[in-house]
């Protein structure tokens, strides 16, 4: 299913097809993967999705998947059947969550998407979780999911920059970092809390960065990629 190497994954958070074309159109499947969220997904249906695989992209269907097991166990089986490159749920979904997941997954014969839990996501600080009844320090919180995650047969994790480290330290190499809230040094955070540049975040070992609007609102898109790409491999 993998047609790229390249670490980007272009955030689409927009709920128009045909500007998502407009930009796609303008992007290169050798220098990016893409990122389908709510918004777009529930304006345009699978049927977008399936037309930017049909364009060449590894798609990373970004829908957090947060309910019980059996739920979310079909919602994953039926994104892989729908030929997703990355699919994600909520690590907060708890351990028989996952490992239902997990366990379907591993029951497929051939190409199945990588599977990604979602630790804190990277707008919240530690208000917020004190807000939801949860006083453990945000950093080690996400460890601990961090971990439940590994421990039932994540592939990876989405996790802020700032994570990133740790858990390559403790939970190995080969476990998966997806960081959003990447920012090019000259960008605004927007509703971003813990960002990071790419080259910051590559170097604190993330193996994909989630770039939205630092490329699709740039006049070139497929020069801003080039450059991205250009910069973390040095």
């Amino acid at each position: 299913m993998q047609k790229t190497d390249s670490k980007i994954i272009v955030a689409l958070d927009m709920a128009n097809e045909t500007e998502v074309l407009t930009l796609t159109e303008q992007l290169n499947p050798q220098q990016c993967r893409l990122k389908v969220g709510k918004a777009l997904f529930v304006s345009c249906g699978t049927q977008i999705v399936k037309r930017l695989i049909k364009d060449g992209f590894d798609v990373f269907l970004d829908l957090k998947f947060h309910d019980i097991p059996n739920t979310v166990t079909n919602a994953c089986l039926a994104a892989q059947a729908l030929g997703a490159w990355m699919v994600n749920v909520h690590c907060l979904g708890g351990r028989r969550m996952l490992e239902s997941v997990a366990n379907a997954y591993a029951n497929i014969q051939g190409d199945k998407p990588l599977l990604i839990a979602v630790t804190l996501l990277t707008s919240m600080q530690q208000q917020d979780l004190t807000d939801i009844g949860i006083n453990t320090p945000l950093g080690e919180q996400a460890m601990l999911l961090a971990a439940l995650a590994k421990d039932t047969g994540m592939d990876g994790v989405v996790c802020s920059g700032h994570e990133v480290t740790s858990i390559k330290q403790q939970l190995g190499s080969n476990f998966l970092c997806v960081t959003p809230g990447i920012r090019l040094p000259d960008n605004s955070h927007d509703d971003q809390r813990r960002i990071m540049t790419p080259q910051q975040a590559i170097r604190a070992g993330s193996d994909y960065l989630v770039i939205g609007r630092a490329i699709t609102t740039a006049n070139n898109p497929s020069m801003v990629c080039e450059k991205i790409n250009v910069d973390i491999n040095k």
